[in-house]
């Protein structure tokens, strides 16, 4: 099978591909880097020539809602219509849990609109959403510094190791689009300063964690980052802690 995995540079992207081609299928890595640009639609109908699947796992660092739903909706517009014209017959997108329960975050409703573009459009489709990878809970803490203490509210949180995310990906891109969403998260579920102070301490990080009142990254609520309902489980635990 061929696969093109549009940010196949990226985080999750680079494991994605490789994971693809360790299994016997012709993955490309498509960026800017490989002379694709899914924001202007630069080299994508040479790119997608011949191509059963698209893998979408584009990211953006601006968190604004203006700037974020111009990336992910401009760059799934041109990604659809390039797979239209080649016959591409599968499109999987990686978006987010909870997404659209914390609109009050730019990047959470930029995924939002990016999930509308796909369910819109006319290229049979699967749509995964993870929540938070292990890998970036750190990160999640220098978000949330001001003057070298962590502010973190007790947002719940159920992060998932990229790994796990990597291999659902894998599965579903080689796998008949469901038209639906598949929901992932991790084995167990956090308050999120507790989870960074897990995190924090581990990396002998010496930032204290103060608990503070509100939810983080626009949730609605404590539980507004968790899965609804039916959702799969990653097999792995929070480095450090036993899955519960």
């Amino acid at each position: 099978m061929r696969l093109f995995v549009a940010g196949g540079q990226g985080l999750v992207g680079g494991r994605l591909v490789e994971r693809l081609r360790a299994a016997g299928h012709e993955a490309a890595a498509g960026s800017r880097r490989t002379g694709v640009d899914a924001l202007t639609g630069a080299g994508l109908g040479a790119a997608l020539a011949g191509v059963d699947v698209v893998v979408d796992v584009l990211d953006t660092p601006d968190m604004t809602t203006e700037a974020a739903t111009a990336f992910f909706r401009g760059t799934t517009t041109r990604l659809l219509a390039a797979e239209q014209s080649t016959g591409v017959r599968h499109h999987v997108l990686l978006s987010v849990v909870g997404a659209d329960r914390a609109l009050a975050n730019g990047y959470h409703a930029g995924k939002v609109a990016q999930e509308d573009a796909v369910r819109d459009g006319d290229v049979p489709f699967s749509i995964v959403r993870a929540t938070r990878f292990h890998e970036v809970v750190p990160l999640l803490a220098d978000l949330l510094t001001v003057e070298g203490v962590v502010h973190a509210p007790r947002t719940r949180v159920q992060p998932v190791a990229l790994d796990d995310v990597v291999d659902l990906l894998a599965r579903v891109a080689v796998g008949p689009p469901t038209g639906d969403t598949t929901d992932l998260a991790g084995p167990e579920v956090f308050d999120l300063d507790d989870l960074l102070r897990t995190a924090l301490t581990a990396s002998g990080d010496p930032r204290p964690v103060r608990t503070v009142g509100g939810q983080a990254f626009g949730a609605e609520s404590a539980d507004a980052l968790l899965p609804l309902g039916d959702h799969l489980t990653g097999a792995r635990p929070f480095p450090g802690r036993p899955a519960g």
